[in-house]
């Protein structure tokens, strides 16, 4: 496109170099869209393979997973590096199902910009609306990548037309799609750098879009003046960083039509890795995986300074500090081991026993981290198919929460119970292959059940005196209230250190978020504020630990006193359809209890309807709407929030593991008078 560079493998450079010609990029998209596709020709136009590989024969780089290539899918995020005329590409690839949602969060915390690939055909897709939700939030620059253009029944324009409506987005095609349905399907430049010299001509008005959104492009436009290819190839660059405008291009990855300008645009286009000034380390963990001889791997991003191989390296989140082991890049199959990794990049380390991730190595600096794509709402139940094997497959589970903390496995060790929080199906069977394929496990799980949660009722108090059989001294006392929806847990002390001192205050702190792991109706409790209004130690008899059981004994006590109210999910919904379905549908929303807005009649004969509607009511919605539409309807769910729900509607489940509320057995389990029953990793 416009990058003349030789074409040659990035070598390290100067520190300051090196970060002006690293790429940090990202492929997301619906499922099928072809994310792992371009990845192949981008390392086959690069070089770095011989021939690209192909997601039905299960030869692809990213996908090396078993599962994976016998489904065709991505299931993890997959990092490789790159040369692209004279720059490194950090390219990560993610999977395209909703069920892997949280390997697309992660991976979006450490990249500079990111390519959105759509389909030709289908256009934009419910996981797309959702995926540009996340995007739009984080502010994060995005080429659009129009893919599968020789299919039947593709239509570029379209696709177009369909951004803009649906996710009001602001557009600068670079090509448009010629020969579309076909196998001679080709791409034609729009703008090349003298596209503004008959703009006049050009029926889409692309840099009306521009200047719709730059005022000094405005006023020039305005006034007839002649823009340089440079004043324009920078503005399009400075508004793409700011995610205020999306260039567009399109092609037939398969082929390799059009990945070259796709590749060009991410050097020319997206921005340089985001750094922090000073030679200080601050760097981000965002995925963290297993090997049988390394132990914990950690994927990092570093904000600024170094990492080198036998450095000691802090790890804020953790308060330790361990010795890098080794350092490699990702170049295609083999990884290769480098010394350092300098401000600006991405690799993979080991020596680090237990980082886990979004720790922060070195210094936070401004690192902060959000998540919101999906929120798992389900959970179950699972257990070995040889009963032998429970132990073993505690283990396995602990190493894949570790990689994937959103499982939130928890082991109820007497019980003989372990659950997940899963985002589908689609993961339960993923999850089945992996276990048996990594860890030579066969398992089997339960039917899912809607996570439920729970919130006070009103306010109260909750008293707890732990001061026998000494040496004991703990007396709390806390006043609990309700929260604001969505507020999560919130805890303050308002109690002198000249009562309790700070140590065994510190350790309060640290236990109220796991007293509140289960509620008196067995559920997680959130939306909650918890407020330590009196208590004492003893200068003689107190210890950190005595706390660490009066603190559960005192909110328990004060939750059973007041009561609690049950919370169910609900979840967002958008569908369309045609108007002569609207009766059937609008009886199926009723009857799921839903909430919704006057339908609306759009494109003739088409419905448009939003609203909410409880996660339990509508679990295999998707499966009812395409049969009763005939595969003509789309429909999006997305998690909203948690609402109230009468206990009759929703799930009371029994206390697992040791109550607090039962005093003698609580005071004999955390004193070791008996093994504990239940684990939550």
């Amino acid at each position: 496109m416009f990058n003349q560079v030789p074409n040659s493998f990035y070598l390290y450079r100067s520190i300051e170099s090196m970060q002006n010609t690293i790429r940090n990029i990202g492929i997301l998209a619906h499922v099928d869209a072809g994310k792992t596709t371009i990845t192949e020709g981008f390392l086959f136009l690069a070089g770095a393979i011989t021939k690209a590989g192909n997601v039905n024969q299960g030869s692809t780089i990213s996908d090396n997973l078993d599962i994976e290539k016998q489904r065709g899918v991505s299931v993890r995020a997959a990092c490789i590096s790159f040369g692209w005329k004279g720059h490194q590409i950090n390219l990560i690839d993610t999977p395209g199902h909703a069920d892997f949602s949280s390997e697309v969060e992660r991976a979006l915390e450490v990249l500079d910009g990111v390519i959105l690939v759509i389909s030709a055909v289908e256009g934009v897709q419910s996981h797309t609306h959702t995926l540009w939700e996340l995007l739009t939030a984080l502010k994060i620059p995005v080429i659009i990548f129009i893919n599968k253009i020789d299919r039947q029944g593709s239509d570029f324009h379209a696709v177009l037309a369909e951004l803009k409506n649906e996710l009001k987005a602001h557009l600068f095609p670079f090509v448009s799609a010629s020969h579309e349905g076909t196998n001679q399907a080709t791409i034609n430049k729009l703008f090349d750098g003298k596209y503004h010299q008959n703009a006049g001509t050009v029926e889409l008005g692309y840099l009306d879009v521009l200047a719709g959104i730059d005022d000094e492009i405005f006023e020039r436009y305005l006034e007839g003046e002649m823009l340089s290819d440079q004043t324009l190839i920078e503005k399009i660059k400075y508004q793409t960083a700011k995610a205020l405008l999306f260039p567009v291009f399109a092609g037939v990855a398969k082929n390799c039509v059009g990945i070259d300008p796709l590749l060009d645009a991410i050097v020319d286009l997206l921005p340089q890795p985001e750094t922090f000034a000073g030679d200080t380390l601050s760097a981000l963990v965002f995925k963290v995986e297993h090997d049988k001889s390394l132990g914990r791997l950690a994927y990092v991003r570093v904000f600024s300074g170094k990492i080198k191989v036998r450095d000691t390296v802090w790890n804020h989140t953790r308060q330790n500090q361990a010795k890098i082991a080794m350092i490699r890049k990702f170049r295609t199959v083999k990884p290769e081991h480098v010394s350092e990794l300098y401000s600006g990049d991405i690799g993979l380390i080991s020596g680090l026993p237990d980082v886990r991730t979004f720790d922060v190595l070195g210094v936070p600096h401004g690192i902060s981290f959000n998540s919101g794509l999906q929120v798992p709402v389900l959970t179950v139940n699972i257990k070995p198919g040889n009963s032998d094997q429970y132990a073993a497959l505690a283990e396995a589970l602990t190493i894949l929460n570790i990689e994937d903390p959103k499982l939130d496995f928890r082991w109820y060790r007497e019980a003989r119970e372990m659950s997940l929080n899963v985002m589908g199906k689609i993961q339960m069977e993923v999850l089945e292959s992996i276990i048996q394929s990594r860890f030579g496990i066969d398992v089997e799980f339960t039917d899912p059940t809607v996570i439920y949660k729970e919130t006070p009722h009103a306010s109260g108090f909750g008293f707890a005196g732990y001061t026998m059989p000494k040496p004991c001294w703990a007396v709390t006392r806390f006043k609990i209230e309700p929260g604001g929806r969505g507020s999560g847990i919130k805890y303050v002390s308002m109690v002198s250190v000249d009562k309790i001192h700070q140590k065994y205050q510190n350790e309060i702190e640290k236990i109220v978020p796991k007293a509140l792991v289960q509620g008196i109706k067995g559920w997680e409790v959130t939306d909650i504020r918890v407020t330590l209004v009196d208590g004492e130690d003893h200068e003689i008899h107190s210890r950190p630990g005595d706390f660490n059981i009066a603190t559960p004994m005192a909110i328990m006590q004060g939750l059973q006193k007041i009561g609690t109210s049950l919370l169910e999910p609900y979840l967002k919904f958008l569908m369309k359809f045609p108007e002569s379905f609207l009766g059937k549908i609008a009886g199926d929303l009723h009857a799921m209890r839903a909430e919704f807005d006057p339908p609306k009649f759009i494109d003739g004969n088409a419905v448009v309807v939003e609203g909410l509607v409880p996660a339990s009511a509508s679990l295999d919605y998707g499966i009812r709407f395409s049969s009763l539409t005939g595969g003509k309807g789309k429909l999006r769910l997305q998690f909203a929030e948690y609402r109230e729900c009468p206990d009759e509607l929703g799930v009371v489940r029994s206390y697992k593991g040791v109550n607090p509320l039962d005093r003698s057995q609580w005071i004999l389990h955390n004193r070791g008078a008996f093994k504990a029953d239940d684990r939550r990793v």
